[in-house]
C-alpha cells in the first residue's frame, strides 16, 4: 500500500485543544506557525473540554507545552480566535482521540487510461478511507496513527508518527524537544515543504497523475521502513533532526497491508536529517532549511523462474534537498509561498547487473514552486497552484520505451491549479467538534510525461472530490 496524503486536520485535534482548524491550517493539512507548535509539542497540547489523557495527572506537562506555545509570538498571532488563557483539557471526561475521514471524488482524463479494474475514464471512486488515532496519549507522548483502506480490498498501515516532546531551557533559549518514531522519512516534519506533507494534499486513485518517477525520499520508503531520532526547536527559530530507518522485513510487511515488493530494502541503516530555520516578525514568517538522506538498498529482481528477489549487490542513493516558505497572514486571508529542490545522486551497481539500468551512475532532480491564497475567516476559499519539474540522466534500460518512456529520460512537468471551500475552518461545523469537511476541484496539466511531448495532454487530469473527517 502506497502511502496517500493524509488529512492532519483530524475533530480529535480540535476535541483536544479546543481550537478550531482555522488555528493550526492555513487550509488543512497545510499548517500555521501554531500548527507547527503543535506538532513539535507531539500532538499533546490541551485547551478543551475534555481531558487529554486518560488518567488524570497532578501536574500534566500538556500544561507546559500549551503556555510555551502561548506565549510565543507567532502562536499568539497565528491564533487570533483564542485570545483566552490556555488550559489543558481539565473536564473530568476523557475521549479517546479517534477519528475517521473519507475521500469521494470524481476523475476525468483528457484521454481512456488504463484504469483496470475500473473503467478508462469517468469514474467515481472512494480514494481513501482512513481510521486515525491523532492527539495524546500521555501527558509528554502523543500520535498521528492512520490506517487507511486502499479502495479496493486491504486495510494497511499508512502514515505514523508517535513521539515524546518536552520543553526546556538551553542557556538562555527555550527549546522544545523530543523524540519520534515513524514509517516514511519526512513524515515527522512541521513543514510543508518536505515530501510527505506537500501539496497536492489529495490525489485521484485512478487516471494519469503518476508517472512513476522520483526520488527515493519522495515516497518510496514510506510505509516499509521504520525509524527513530530527536529533534529540537531552540529559540523559536532553529529546528534540528536527525534519524535512522531500517526496512522492515517481508512478513511484517504483509502483516501490516504494504507490499512487501513494493520498495526497494535498505541495507544497515540509512541516515535522515533535517534542519530550518524559520525567522519572523510581525504577521510575516520565512523558513528556509535543507533534508536529506543516504541509502544502500537492494532493489527487486524476478528470477528465470518469475520469482522476485532481492539482489546481493546494492545501489546507493544520496539525495540533498533544500526548502523555503514563506507565509503572511492578513486580518482575513492566509498568503503562503513554498518552493523544494531535491537533487539525487544514484550509484546503480545493482541495476546495472541485473540490466534494469544501463548507466552505473544517474543523476535525478525534481522542483516544485507553490502558491495559494486562503481567503476568508468563517467560510474559507482556497486558490492553490503549483509547478513541477521531474529531470535526470537518461538511460536506456532505466526509462525505456518498453517501460513507457519516451526520448529514455524521466522528463515530467507541467502544472497543478485547485480551489477548495472549507466552510468550517475557523467556525463550528454542526458537528463540531466532531466533524468537518473539505471539497475541492483540482486540475493537472502535463507538459511533458515520462521524457515526452508526445501525448503528454492524454494524461491532464481533473478531480472533483469531497473529504469529509469525523
Amino acid at each position: 500500500m502506497g502511502m496517500d496524503q493524509p488529512a492532519q486536520a483530524l475533530p480529535s485535534f480540535a476535541r483536544q485543544t479546543g481550537h478550531p482548524c482555522g488555528a493550526c491550517h492555513t487550509d488543512f493539512p497545510g499548517l500555521t506557525p501554531f500548527g507547527r507548535q503543535f506538532k513539535m509539542g507531539g500532538y499533546t497540547m490541551g485547551g478543551g473540554k475534555f481531558r487529554t489523557t486518560p488518567f488524570p495527572t497532578g501536574d500534566d506537562a500538556t500544561k507546559a507545552l500549551a503556555d510555551y506555545a502561548k506565549k510565543d509570538d507567532k502562536a499568539k498571532s497565528a491564533d487570533k480566535t483564542n485570545t483566552g488563557a490556555v488550559d489543558t483539557g481539565t473536564g473530568d471526561t476523557w475521549v479517546p482521540p479517534i477519528a475517521m475521514m473519507a475521500v469521494f471524488g470524481y476523475t476525468h482524463t483528457q484521454a481512456p487510461q488504463d484504469n483496470d479494474p475500473y473503467n478508462p475514464n469517468d469514474n467515481f471512486t472512494m480514494p481513501q478511507f482512513s481510521l486515525f488515532w491523532g492527539g495524546a496519549i500521555t501527558e509528554h507522548v502523543g500520535a498521528f496513527s492512520q490506517w487507511t483502506y486502499d479502495g479496493r480490498s486491504q486495510w494497511g498501515w499508512d502514515n505514523q508518527d508517535i513521539r515524546y516532546a518536552n520543553t526546556g531551557k538551553l542557556g538562555t533559549m527555550d527549546v522544545t524537544y523530543g523524540l519520534l518514531a515513524d514509517n516514511n522519512p519526512s513524515v515527522g516534519d512541521p513543514w510543508n515543504t518536505v515530501p510527505a506533507w506537500g501539496f497536492p494534499y489529495m490525489s485521484s486513485n485512478v487516471g494519469g497523475e503518476d508517472p512513476g518517477v522520483s526520488t527515493l525520499i519522495d515516497g518510496a520508503l514510506g510505509g516499509s521502513v521504520a525509524g527513530a531520532g530527536g529533534y529540537g526547536y531552540f529559540n523559536n527559530l532553529v529546528y534540528l533532526q536527525v534519524s535512522g530507518y531500517r526496512s522492515i522485513n517481508h512478513d511484517t510487511l504483509g502483516r501490516l497491508g504494504a507490499d512487501p515488493f513494493g520498495a526497494p530494502v535498505i541495507e544497515g541503516v540509512a541516515p535522515y536529517w533535517r534542519a530550518a530555520i524559520e525567522p519572523h516578525w510581525g504577521n510575516h514568517w520565512l523558513e528556509f532549511g535543507t533534508f536529506g538522506m543516504f541509502a544502500n538498498v537492494h532493489p527487486w529482481m524476478t528470477d528465470i523462474n518469475g520469482i522476485q528477489t532481492q539482489t546481493t549487490d546494492t545501489n546507493r542513493y544520496t539525495d540533498v534537498a533544500f526548502d523555503t516558505q514563506y507565509q503572511y497572514q492578513g486580518d482575513n486571508y492566509w498568503f503562503t509561498l513554498r518552493g523544494t529542490y531535491i537533487h539525487e545522486n544514484q550509484s546503480l551497481d545493482a541495476s546495472v547487473v541485473t540490466g534494469d539500468a544501463a548507466n552505473p551512475s544517474n543523476t535525478l532532480n525534481t522542483l516544485k514552486l507553490y502558491g495559494s491564497l486562503a481567503y476568508g475567516n468563517d467560510n474559507r476559499f482556497v486558490l492553490s497552484g503549483q509547478y513541477f519539474d521531474t529531470w535526470g540522466s537518461s538511460d536506456a534500460n532505466l526509462y525505456s520505451v518498453d517501460n513507457g518512456f519516451g526520448n529514455l529520460s524521466p522528463d515530467n512537468n507541467g502544472y497543478v491549479a485547485e480551489v477548495a471551500y472549507i466552510p468550517f475552518i475557523n467556525s463550528n461545523s454542526p458537528g463540531y467538534p466532531w466533524a468537518n469537511v473539505r471539497v475541492g476541484a483540482k486540475y493537472t496539466y502535463y507538459n511533458k510525461f515520462m521524457g515526452t511531448t508526445e501525448n503528454a495532454h492524454d494524461h491532464n487530469t481533473f478531480f472533483l472530490y469531497a473529504w469529509v473527517a469525523m
